[in-house]
């Protein structure tokens, strides 16, 4: 595994070299976000208390992941990510606090499986395994990358959308009736 602490633009050409298919990446803007909550509403219930403040699991890992997108030296993409992943998280625990524990384990357990499914349709369009099978960091990048992705349709970043085609190529349709 590479560090783990490298910057923003070397994580994402790194994680876009396995996501060079647009409808890969497009199953990624459900599959991941899916899989962020689930995991976020499952720690959800993992709670303890600071003192008298009340805390979970999935807060801590919010907060130490929001640390890691805040220091990979993009603070607009960090920033975005750390907001996005709080929302995601912010839903997840109100799913944990509601219903009974069958419910929050068939939401929770139900968004994880289908947020893998659609990740592992993205990857038989690229035809290429995902990213985080030859580097665990690659499921950090996952949410900074579809953050990254919609930050870019938006316009924004652009120096480092070139940068980013520069070291892998742009994206494209992979023919599957002639794969390469």
């Amino acid at each position: 595994m590479a560090s783990l602490f490298r910057p923003a633009l070397d994580l994402m050409a790194q994680y876009a070299a396995y996501h060079r298919d647009r409808r890969n990446i497009t199953t990624h803007f459900i599959g991941i976000p899916l899989i962020v909550f689930a995991i976020s509403a499952l720690l959800a219930r993992a709670e303890f208390a600071l003192g008298d403040t009340p805390m979970n699991a999935a807060i801590v890992l919010w907060a130490l992941s929001a640390l890691w997108y805040l220091t990979r030296g993009n603070l607009m993409l960090g920033a975005a990510t750390a907001i996005v992943n709080g929302v995601l998280t912010a839903l997840a625990m109100t799913v944990a606090a509601q219903g009974s524990t069958t419910g929050w384990l068939a939401i929770s357990l139900g968004a994880f499986v289908i947020g893998w499914v659609f990740q592992f349709i993205g990857h038989y369009y690229e035809g290429r395994k995902p990213a985080f099978v030859d580097d665990l960091v690659g499921l950090l990048v996952g949410p900074m990358f579809v953050v990254g992705e919609a930050m870019f349709m938006l316009g924004w970043g652009r120096p480092m959308l070139e940068e980013i085609e520069r070291r892998v190529g742009p994206t494209h349709l992979r023919d599957l009736a002639h794969p390469v």
